[in-house]
């Protein structure tokens, strides 16, 4: 299944319960895109140099595992690097890389891997529109700016980041403005999406309705 959506709205939560629940693989692709960026910083690869891009992605082994907390953990080359890749300027970098169309050519196939027995969770920003466009069940999580900035907030606090409410709202608003007007692969709900918006719902709510969604789903005879 896929699962998009902006920033805070919830969809990292979501994928690792339903992985979780289903005991199913799970793809962070966002994670992924994150991990990518710091490795080619680490390399010196910019986001424009395709050999480059792609000695990365030969050199590096990229890996995600749910936490017992929950959490989507990522690893580089067998190094846990969670808790770098989840700080304001790892999402900037990402958010630079993802742009690029050689990028995101190379990464689509890194990202179809994942798609192996029993099934797999795929949550980022166009799983269901352009990595996966016949998953058996494509959601796409939304709410409000002020709600999905108050909770990329405490998890930053949460993690020990220095932030302000107001820096990380100017901060979420501005990666929703880039996401949505960028030229390749673009933030938008895929035409057979559904949408929730998960501002007043708990998130037990709306783990509840996206896995009795992809029962249903399931049922109708799809294979994931």
């Amino acid at each position: 299944m896929a699962l998009d959506g902006p920033g805070g709205s919830g969809k990292g939560t979501v994928a690792s319960r339903i992985a979780i629940l289903r005991h199913w693989r799970i793809l962070d692709s966002g994670a992924l895109y994150r991990a990518f960026a710091f490795r080619a910083q680490e390399l010196g690869v910019l986001p424009d140099d395709l050999p480059g891009i792609q000695r990365v992605l030969a050199e590096t082994n990229f890996d995600f595992a749910v936490k017992k907390t929950g959490e989507v953990g990522i690893l580089v080359n067998g190094n846990d690097v969670t808790t770098a890749l989840r700080s304001p300027d790892a999402g900037l970098a990402a958010s630079t890389y993802a742009s690029k169309q050689p990028v995101r050519e190379c990464l689509i196939t890194r990202q179809r891997f994942e798609r192996q027995a029993p099934g797999l969770v795929a949550d980022g920003r166009d799983m269901g529109t352009v990595v996966f466009p016949d998953a058996t069940l494509k959601v796409f999580l939304t709410g409000t700016l002020k709600i999905r900035a108050l909770r990329r907030y405490k998890q930053l606090m949460e993690k020990g980041f220095s932030a302000t409410l107001a820096a990380v709202e100017q901060e979420v608003s501005a990666r929703d403005e880039k996401d949505r007007s960028r030229a390749v692969s673009p933030l938008e709900p895929a035409k057979d999406a559904v949408i929730l918006d998960t501002s007043e719902i708990g998130i037990d709510q709306v783990v509840k309705k996206v896995d009795d969604l992809l029962t249903a789903k399931l049922a109708q005879g799809n294979n994931g």
